[in-house]
């Protein structure tokens, strides 16, 4: 299978998961729980399916975080909450965000379709657990039973797995998290200073990556981050082989089956978007 069009499938369908991530329902559910602290409901609710992980494993497998905000609230989640209890919380939350932001498209036979097509790409993703610890930790999570938080969380599930297979991708380019979040700004796809305030890196940090790229022959000298040619060509890999490691679930489906999701899903995430579903005023990023 072309990886173009398994790219497109994912790309088209991402809002329906991410919507998690920017909802006041989110924030709402976590904090009935007790994680209010900034940052703590992001960091427990995408962990919990770990277990009661040490901060040393989120700092692992979210890869791109200042490992310093992740010890402030991991693992002092877990004593507050337990696992179980935030994922159901997590759940909750996503229920209550689709149905407001999907309305009427709620239980009707193309969302149910669009759920089996997407939960069929996320299982043939499940035979390749292997090197992919949080997919695999959220491949464990039993099923809902409702087409649109089945359809949410067959997409988290394609999110952790290309997630996984990103962060093989950035090693073997000898990228470290900061490392990989300049040139991920330098591409232009995030405003400037998103990444460097989401992810809680000092100013100071972030100079010293710039610096170490810029002797790699990856950055252009002056003080913004812009990509030489160099490093188009190695951002470029980067993503080409993302793409590679993430083919997997796509393939399962084949041509017409991805083509069919997409037609199915676009509709669904353009009403999330359009519908505010992602706004950075609301994210648990900028807590």
């Amino acid at each position: 299978m072309d990886t173009t069009l398994a790219h497109k499938t994912w790309r088209t369908a991402e809002p329906i998961h991410a919507m998690i991530y920017f909802v006041e329902e989110a924030k709402e559910e976590y904090d009935a729980l007790g994680l209010t602290a900034p940052r703590m409901g992001y960091f427990a609710s995408r962990g919990a399916p770990l277990g009661a992980a040490s901060a040393e494993l989120v700092v692992a497998t979210f890869f791109n975080f200042n490992p310093e905000l992740v010890r402030r609230v991991i693992p002092s989640a877990w004593d507050i909450a337990t696992p179980d209890a935030i994922v159901a919380a997590r759940f909750r939350a996503a229920d209550r965000a689709l149905r407001r932001g999907l309305g009427e498209a709620i239980g009707t036979p193309s969302l149910r379709r669009a759920s089996q097509l997407a939960r069929q790409a996320a299982e043939g993703a499940m035979e390749h657990l292997e090197g992919r610890p949080l997919f695999a930790a959220h491949a464990h999570l039993e099923w809902p039973e409702d087409d649109h938080l089945v359809l949410w969380h067959a997409q988290t599930l394609l999110r952790e797995f290309r997630g996984d297979g990103h962060i093989v991708a950035l090693i073997e380019a000898e990228l470290d998290p900061l490392e990989a979040l300049v040139t991920h700004e330098a591409v232009g796809v995030w405003p400037s200073g998103v990444l460097l305030s989401s992810r809680a890196w000092s100013l100071e940090q972030w100079n010293e990556a710039c610096d170490r790229l810029r002797e790699r022959g990856v950055l252009e000298t002056q003080d913004a981050p812009l990509l030489t040619t160099q490093g188009q060509a190695l951002r470029q890999h980067v993503e080409d082989r993302t793409d590679q490691l993430s083919l997997a679930p796509y393939r399962a489906l084949g041509d017409d089956g991805c083509n069919e999701l997409r037609e199915l899903t676009r509709p669904l995430s353009r009403a999330i978007v359009d519908g505010g579903m992602l706004s950075l005023a609301t994210s648990l990023f900028e807590e």
